[in-house]
């Protein structure tokens, strides 16, 4: 298993953007703890999954056995916004694990979506915690065969676009790799 850099230098927000099982979510995990580590507050675990069959309550149980006793989890599947408010605090680091579900989530749902990714960066800009947000990279494959796959590709690929022009830091993921895209000046 490739080893992750743990520095906590990437200012108030890291985007954490890959393909699925690129390591993203390990490596987003590893910088939070680490910035927990200079940091006196909670670390904060927001999952968006929701365990609507066996597969995916396997996959939820196995993340949440990949995190020990210093986190605290809070289960936010649709309000985000106000789940990051919630937990919010100067000495807090909050990993929110993942957007896509999130978007997921809203577009089964028949949310606005422009509205509640307003509100998610509306929410972020005005956050004391250090964030680290982690999603799938979805645009890189071939248009889907679908409307709802297009509408959900293109809604995470503005989603993306927003967020990464938002945080302090960006990093990529590949087969375990990482690649620091955006840092603070």
């Amino acid at each position: 298993m490739p080893s992750v850099k743990t520095s906590p230098s990437f200012g108030k927000s890291l985007f954490v953007l890959g393909g699925a099982r690129s390591g993203k979510s390990r490596h987003a995990q590893a910088i939070a703890e680490a910035a927990a580590a200079t940091s006196a507050g909670p670390l904060v675990y927001i999952a968006t999954a929701q365990a609507f069959d066996e597969e995916m309550r396997d996959r939820i149980a196995r993340h949440q056995g990949d995190r020990d006793t210093r986190w605290q989890t809070v289960e936010a599947p649709i309000d985000l916004a106000a789940a990051l408010r919630a937990v919010d605090g100067a000495d807090t680091v909050v990993l929110v694990d993942c957007l896509t579900l999130w978007l997921s989530n809203l577009i089964l749902g028949e949310a606005d979506i422009e509205r509640e990714v307003d509100g998610l960066l509306a929410a972020l800009a005005g956050l004391e915690a250090r964030i680290i947000l982690v999603s799938n990279e979805v645009g890189l494959g071939i248009v889907p065969d679908n409307a709802l796959a297009r509408r959900f590709r293109d809604a995470a690929g503005r989603l993306h676009q927003r967020l990464a022009a938002q945080v302090d830091s960006v990093d990529g993921v590949m087969a375990g790799l990482v690649q620091h895209w955006k840092r603070p000046a």
